[in-house]
């Protein structure tokens, strides 16, 4: 039995979702009582999140499902420096134009999660860019930056880290703590907002932000962080040995998110359907219970669900209903994932070592030749083992496509573009 009393906390602790809070009871006593408003930053360094990122969304759709108003901070202004939080070494440095071209996709993925409006529990999107780009140097050193001891940033696990590989720490980036402590005193500011979550790497930059609003403005801020989410076999969320499992369906198709949940390791189960749907707990408690092959079947919902929540629940059942028909009844299914190519280049010949990396079903050229001698790739569900197969248009089916399978999972449609 929870001991908390707000409905926010309770459903967080219940679902695995809590890992710090720098007040518990204030956090508890506050949800329980009156609306509040918790952000969470999101620096724009890719065209879309990926996987790795839902967690923190879920903690803001959660924030809102339980009564309180979510704000989903842009970092345009941030992403300029790059959060160095347990990296090895310096992001790249992006143009303002590459920025602003990753904050529209990432945009995109917060209307499946988020109601936005003009409510008073509606969502906000807000652009860190509108304040620190305004910032004058000088007077932004000299009104906060003398709240910051350099010798309790060194201390931050995070940047201990960096300095302990003996791996280059910038300047640049040592300011980025600064600037993210900035923005939850600015955003107390505007928006009355006095709770920021975050996973747990980012703890150091949430208790800055707490601090600086406590010393600059008498402010009580709050803090909660998340576990960081390895899979059961240490593997970091929302990648995969392809590559990363982006939320944004141009750069990774409903059928292959779904497939990334179904091929989900059995002990994670029970934890990721807590965390990623809204499945009710008892449900899940059930579905923990099955043992053996039956456990499949669990997996096939948490990928459905998992792709409702981002794709909508029509999109979920295609794939689903894709899946089935590729694996359980060994047919085609138009709504495999498809991927285009020149019709010429079919005309021409066209290698099975590049049609698997072209298809996304393998990452080089030696990977799709170590797949085929492993005997893992089939062409229209034929196995193949010889490595200089060449595609030309007799592989063409009835329906005008090429079928190419890696494993039994792993399923793509080739098709030329005429």
């Amino acid at each position: 039995m929870s001991s908390y009393k707000s409905d926010f906390l309770r459903e967080l602790e219940a679902r695995g979702f809590i890992h710090q809070l720098s007040d518990a009871d204030s956090i508890d006593e506050g949800a329980a009582e009156r609306m509040l408003t918790g952000y969470i930053g999101f620096d724009a360094t890719a065209p879309s999140l990926h996987a790795g990122s839902l967690v923190q969304i879920m903690l803001l759709r959660w924030l809102q499902k339980t009564g309180h108003k979510p704000i989903a901070l842009m970092g345009g202004g941030t992403t300029r420096i790059g959060d160095p939080s347990f990296r090895d070494d310096a992001r790249p440095l992006l143009t303002d134009e590459k920025i602003d071209e990753n904050l529209a996709g990432i945009k995109k993925v917060f209307a499946q999660f988020l109601n936005f409006g003009e409510g008073k529990t509606d969502a906000v999107m807000v652009n860190n860019r509108d304040w620190l780009d305004d910032l004058q140097y000088i007077d932004f050193l000299r009104d906060y930056g003398r709240h910051f001891s350099v010798n309790r940033m060194l201390s931050f696990e995070s940047v201990k880290i960096r300095l302990e590989r003996e791996q280059n720490l910038s300047f640049l980036e040592f300011n980025y703590m600064i600037l993210q402590a900035y923005d939850f005193v600015e955003l107390n500011r505007k928006y009355d907002c006095n709770l920021q979550m975050g996973g747990s790497d980012q703890w150091g930059n949430i208790v800055n932000g707490i601090e600086l609003g406590r010393r600059v403005d008498g402010s009580t801020l709050l803090g909660l962080t998340s576990p960081l989410l390895t899979t059961s076999s240490g593997a970091k969320m929302g990648k995969t040995a392809s590559g990363a499992v982006w939320l944004n369906a141009e750069m990774l198709s409903p059928y292959g998110y779904w497939q990334y949940w179904r091929n989900t390791e059995d002990a994670d189960v029970a934890r990721f359907m807590r965390l990623f749907t809204e499945l009710p707990l008892d449900e899940i408690a059930r579905l923990e219970a099955l043992k053996g092959s039956e456990i499949n079947e669990a997996k096939k919902i948490l990928a459905t669900e998992a792709t409702a929540m981002l794709h909508g629940r029509e999109e979920a059942e295609k794939a689903a209903n894709a899946a089935r028909t590729a694996f359980e009844e060994g047919a085609f299914s138009a709504d495999l994932p498809t991927v285009k190519i020149e019709a010429d280049a079919l005309d021409a010949g066209f290698g099975l070592l590049t049609a698997l990396v072209q298809a996304g079903l393998c990452s080089s050229t030696s990977d799709a030749r170590r797949q085929i001698k492993g005997g893992a790739v089939r062409i229209n569900d034929a196995q193949t083992s010889d490595e200089k197969t060449v595609l030309s248009g007799e592989n063409l089916t009835s329906d005008g496509v090429v079928k190419l399978s890696l494993g039994k999972k792993k399923h793509v449609l080739l098709k030329p573009a005429r």
